[in-house]
């Protein structure tokens, strides 16, 4: 990869989803095994081959700070919707440009916007909200061309 793209920024993590069908001691042994390999990577003297290389705790965060099951889902092995919102905002505070964010939170809304049902369609309020809508994604693309809705 660096060959092609010396500056590449690599972000190495562990999965936070538990992985049982070997068993709870085979799972953990399978974690700190990743842990490990990617540490050793990290920890290399060589600076050319690290630069630009991190490790982004996943799974620490889901183990020590979510480690309450109420941040799991129903199958006790992935971490629910509130825990991947906690992991994505600490991911996305120390990774992600706020420019970027602020551009990903717009998409986002526009996405929402688009998948809304109507309870109302022919309605003025809604028209109101569907050219609005219209005019958000036009400005959007005015600055990124390349993206589709």
């Amino acid at each position: 990869m660096r060959s092609k793209n010396p500056n590449i920024q690599i972000i190495y993590t562990v999965s936070p989803v538990r992985h049982l069908k070997d068993g709870f001691i085979e799972n953990s042994q399978s974690k700190s095994h990743l842990i490990t390999a990617i540490h050793k990577v990290l920890n290399r003297n060589s600076e050319i081959q690290n630069r630009n290389s991190f490790y982004f705790p996943s799974y620490e965060i889901m183990m020590d700070e979510l480690r309450d099951y109420r941040f799991y889902a129903e199958d006790m092995l992935h971490p629910n919707k509130t825990a991947i919102n906690y992991i994505w905002e600490k991911f996305q505070q120390v990774w992600i440009a706020v420019k970027a964010s602020t551009t990903m939170d717009e998409v986002n809304t526009i996405q929402k916007g688009i998948l809304h049902k109507p309870f109302n369609p022919n309605s003025n309020s809604h028209q109101q909200f569907l050219q609005n809508l219209e005019q958000r994604k036009a400005i959007l693309k005015s600055n990124f061309p390349y993206i589709v809705f």
